[in-house]
């Protein structure tokens, strides 16, 4: 073969194959088709994702369905209830109240609510807001978690059965009713309505558009939800995830009626604008110029305060996990999320060099290594073309 023959059989494609896989914009189609081929294996209706590098967005896209059944597109800018995610945001409001000297991560929760709240089990054990961040306080969500009555001695006759028979401070156990205990206590010691108060001093200081109640929001924005029922392989909406709780709100009592937002869970918010959220944790507190908390609250929360009990993590923090899973050899720190259908991620790396945000809005609900298996297929496609060395 001589060098002309050799250069167009050969060397050609080859640097043609290099320059395709070297520009950016085709970059993305590969990722987007991947991505496709992901959300086909787990009949995903709709997918939201952002990758982020040294401090930029380097991928933001959506595909799929906002809304199934009107086969309407979902676009970067719709919003998200995002379940469990919603918790850093609790956690941060928190700390801001601890860094202005108006809370003690060691205080007795009791007497900032005003009623005893202790474990049975261990009545001169005081449960401190550091053991409710951490899922440590011993209780648990046996009696639900949509009233603090289900804690409170009294008004409830079966209060003794919201906790556990370890003691305060020992063990981990994931908690829903422990935030939206957090969640009152930021009311009461702030004097601002929860809802507003995380919109006031997280969200509006940091330039994204979210929120909790939804009458505050932009409807159309709202991405429906779909739980998959496994017996018929179809999609079933869960309106109850953007239920307006009119009356609620409307007979309001602060301090006491907190729940009604779910501090637990109750975050609506797009994935490009939780993106900045999670480099405002990457940045230590801070995004560009704005700081919500100081770097030591930040590395508080980014710790490994207790060891959980639950596969692909190995630690928590304050609302923030360290997981060995979701990115096969990365340790990696962030939080899921997960009701009415909707499956959340934000994570980053431990060094916060990049991280990731994924969300749907419904699919098979598959699980590997204690993550949900489309949250780990699209981390490691993220991963693999944005992040790792080539």
């Amino acid at each position: 073969m001589n060098l002309k023959s050799f250069l167009k059989t050969a060397v050609m494609p080859l640097l043609a194959t290099a320059l395709i896989v070297s520009c950016g914009e085709t970059k993305e189609e590969i990722v987007a088709n991947e991505i496709q081929q992901i959300m086909e294996t787990n009949k995903a209706v709709g997918l939201a994702v952002v990758a982020v590098k040294d401090g930029q967005v380097v991928y933001n896209n959506t595909f799929g369905y906002k809304d199934l059944e009107a086969q309407t597109p979902l676009q970067k800018d719709d919003i998200f209830r995002i379940a469990s995610i919603s918790k850093s945001f609790t956690a941060t409001g928190i700390m801001q109240l601890v860094e202005q000297g108006k809370l003690d991560l060691e205080a007795d929760v009791s007497d900032i609510l005003g009623f005893e709240v202790r474990n049975p089990k261990y009545p001169k054990v005081p449960i401190t807001v550091r053991m409710l961040l951490s899922h440590s306080s011993s209780m648990n969500d046996y009696n639900g978690y949509f009233s603090l009555n289900s804690i409170n001695p009294d008004s409830s006759k079966t209060w003794k059965t919201a906790w556990n028979d370890y003691e305060p401070g020992t063990k981990y156990e994931y908690c829903n009713m422990g935030f939206n205990t957090l969640g009152t206590i930021i009311e009461i010691v702030s004097g601002e309505r929860f809802d507003q108060y995380i919109v006031n001093h997280i969200m509006t200081p940091l330039g994204v558009y979210a929120g909790y109640e939804i009458a505050s929001l932009d409807s159309s924005k709202f991405v429906k939800l779909y739980e998959y029922d496994t017996e018929k392989g179809t999609f079933v909406n869960s309106p109850d995830a953007y239920a307006p709780r009119t009356e609620e709100i409307a007979n309001y009592v602060m301090g006491k009626s907190t729940p009604v937002f779910s501090p637990t869970g109750g975050v609506k918010i797009s994935a490009q604008d939780l993106a900045k959220v999670m480099m405002m944790h990457m940045g230590l507190g801070t995004l560009d110029s704005t700081t919500i908390i100081n770097k030591e609250s930040a590395e508080l929360m980014q710790s490994q305060i207790i060891p959980t009990n639950e596969e692909g993590t190995t630690g928590y923090g304050f609302a923030i996990c360290t997981a060995d899973k979701l990115i096969d050899g990365v340790t990696m720190i962030g939080h899921t999320g997960s009701a009415y259908g909707v499956y959340t991620a934000m994570f980053w790396d431990a060094e916060r060099k990049f991280g990731f945000v994924v969300m749907t809005n419904g699919c098979t609900g598959r699980r590997d290594n204690g993550f949900m298996s489309i949250h780990r297929e699209v981390a490691a496609c993220l991963y693999n073309n944005f992040v790792k060395e080539q």
